[in-house]
């Protein structure tokens, strides 16, 4: 055995499975960076609220900006999906530096504050729409990637044993913090306030964002909390159930490893379709509302719901994989989220304004539960070393979902309408469903023979 010092009082050992994966232990969350590691729950829960009006509550300001700048409706949408871009195109190498140790988690937090500033300062000042692609497309999409990268992967490392709800929750703030600007949007700004309102929110935003991630910290490489042994079955029922569920990864894969497995382009092109779907809902379910002939407060309260839903339903749904695993959770999730199209198309075609409400909270649901189930099976099935880098992976894939969700969905519409459009997405959904029925964690032949530690008996790295 083999006794490193963290200080003069803090002593840890590295302790290997048969697997050959390492664990080091001995280190409490508070020897490490002296307070409770729920607070790596709460603060990066509050930087995922800072970046949400960006994306969720964006389209509800679409006939302001419209009347405001002459932009049209199709820069709106493209606007959106220039946003979403690159904030999925920064996961990846945001990830690298971040596992480097050349991007500190306090320092992404920073950058991401500054390019929200610069986002809602483009919208409100812009002198012409590329202006605006550029400050609220380009820089607060990195922004909001860097933010969203570091604050999903932060969480799974400090609850390596039972991540599912917890990245869940923290990644619920990234739909919920736009509740009250969705109302606002739609309900306050007009000609005459819209500057100074896209200024007091950007400001508000960019403080949320910054002081949240000044307390960011990392652990150290390989940490496991020291109450738990990673080579015995916990005598806690709620960490015992999720690692049977859901087994760690039997070692840590590096980004080029994971690459040449081929469950990882399926879960990428299985999050392609499903974020598509949700961010079509999201950029078309406010202008199909209206066209329906609900009331603006009507449609305003859908999209808030579908905002509360979408960001609770992402807490729920990982506390759910980790009682019924994630693989199990996801194949459910997919059939809820298509069939939520239907059935949002039914709804306004009936002019039924309950059912209409109704469908956009469980359409709300199945789109945001899909994220933290896939951050949470990225770090189930390649560990959580290099999850920011290998969920980074996985994550691109929106950079082509945001633009079919929000670009490529305004063609279809303007090509088959709103029912063309609708009928596709929840197809899509459906079809996702059955995509995910054959994602099983490398390396395992048979997963389901796995038990909560798939050899028990370990040794101490001599």
């Amino acid at each position: 055995m083999t006794t490193t010092q963290l200080s003069s009082t803090v002593p840890f050992k590295e302790v290997t499975d048969a697997n050959g994966r390492v664990f080091r232990i001995g280190e409490s969350d508070r020897d490490i960076m002296g307070r409770a590691r729920w607070t790596m729950v709460l603060f990066p829960w509050i930087g995922m609220m800072g970046i949400s009006s960006s994306e969720y509550a964006f389209t509800s300001a679409e006939d302001t900006l419209h009347e405001a700048h002459l932009w049209s409706s199709g820069h709106i949408f493209w606007l959106m999906g220039v946003w979403i871009f690159f904030q999925a195109a920064v996961a990846f190498p945001a990830g690298q530096l971040r596992e480097s140790g050349k991007l500190p988690a306090r320092y992404a937090m920073m950058l991401g504050a500054l390019g929200t500033l610069l986002g809602y300062l483009s919208l409100a000042y812009a002198p012409h729409v590329i202006v605006a692609y550029i400050g609220f497309g380009m820089f607060s999409g990195i922004g909001a990637g860097l933010v969203y990268a570091t604050c999903v992967n932060m969480v799974g490392k400090w609850y390596p044993e039972r991540k599912g709800g917890k990245t869940g929750l923290v990644n619920g703030g990234f739909a919920y913090g736009s509740v009250p600007f969705v109302f606002l949007f739609t309900s306050y700004m007009d000609l005459s306030n819209y500057q100074t309102v896209l200024v007091i929110v950007g400001v508000i935003c960019c403080a949320v964002v910054a002081v949240s991630g000044w307390f960011f910290k990392d652990p150290p490489k390989y940490w496991w909390p020291a109450e738990v042994d990673p080579l015995k079955t916990s005598d806690d029922p709620r960490i015992r159930r999720a690692l049977e569920k859901n087994p760690p990864a039997v070692k840590q894969y590096t980004p080029k490893e994971a690459a040449r497995t081929p469950v990882l382009w399926m879960m990428w092109f299985c999050l392609l379709c499903t974020a598509g779907i949700n961010i079509f809902g999201i950029a078309f379910q406010v202008p199909f509302g209206k066209d329906m002939g609900f009331a603006g407060g009507i449609v305003a309260t859908a999209m808030s719901l579908k905002a509360i839903v979408n960001g609770t339903g992402r807490g729920v749904i990982g506390w759910i994989s980790d009682r019924y695993g994630r693989r199990n959770t996801l194949i459910f999730v997919c059939l809820v989220l298509g069939s939520a199209q239907f059935g949002v198309l039914v709804s306004g075609s009936m002019g039924s304004m309950p059912f209409f409400l109704f469908c956009s909270m469980v359409s709300g649901f199945g789109g945001g539960a899909i994220f933290p189930l896939f951050a949470a099976m990225t770090a189930d099935y390649f560990g959580e070393n290099n999850n920011a880098s290998n969920y980074g992976m996985v994550y691109s894939s929106k950079l082509i979902s945001g633009l079919v969700g929000s670009g490529m969905g305004a063609v279809v519409v303007a090509a088959w309408d709103y029912e063309g459009a609708f009928i596709i997405a929840g197809s899509i959904g459906l079809a996702s469903a059955v995509l995910a029925l054959f994602l099983k964690a490398p390396g395992r032949p048979n997963s389901k023979k796995i038990e909560a530690n798939p050899n028990p008996i370990g040794r101490e790295i001599a």
